[in-house]
Formats: C-alpha cells, sequence, structure tokens
C-alpha cells in the first residue's frame, strides 16, 4: 500500500480505530525490536516503515484533536 493510501485510510477512522492501531504498531514495533535483538530478524527495514507508520498515525490523531 502506497503512503498516501494509507493516510487517507488514516482520516477516514475514527479516533478509537486509530488508538487500536496505534497500539498494534507499537507492538509490532518491539518485537520487531526484540527479533533485531536477537539477530532473528530478516527484513530489518520493516522497523523504519512501522515507526514512520507510528508517526503518521499520531500525527492524523493530532490533526482530529485539534478541529
Amino acid at each position: 500500500m502506497k503512503k498516501t493510501e494509507y493516510v487517507n485510510d488514516l482520516k477516514v477512522k475514527t479516533p478509537d480505530q486509530l488508538q487500536a492501531e496505534l497500539t498494534a504498531a507499537k507492538k509490532e514495533l518491539f518485537n520487531l525490536r526484540f527479533q533485531n535483538a536477537t539477530n532473528q530478524l530478516n527484513n530489518t527495514a520493516r522497523i523504519k516503515e512501522v515507526r514512520k507508520n507510528i508517526a503518521r498515525i499520531q500525527t492524523v490523531l493530532t490533526e482530529k484533536a485539534n478541529q
């Protein structure tokens, strides 16, 4: 999924759905970091991708809170 499509999907969701997605992304990031520390992670670029997705979710949450 392209990032513009991902952001558009985020903008349609409710704040509760965004919080749930944020929690899931943070759990995934924790698991990726754990796998990386134990040398089990094959795709290290996934960490960067998940971090950026977390930032995108937080940005959309902030935009919705300021409206």
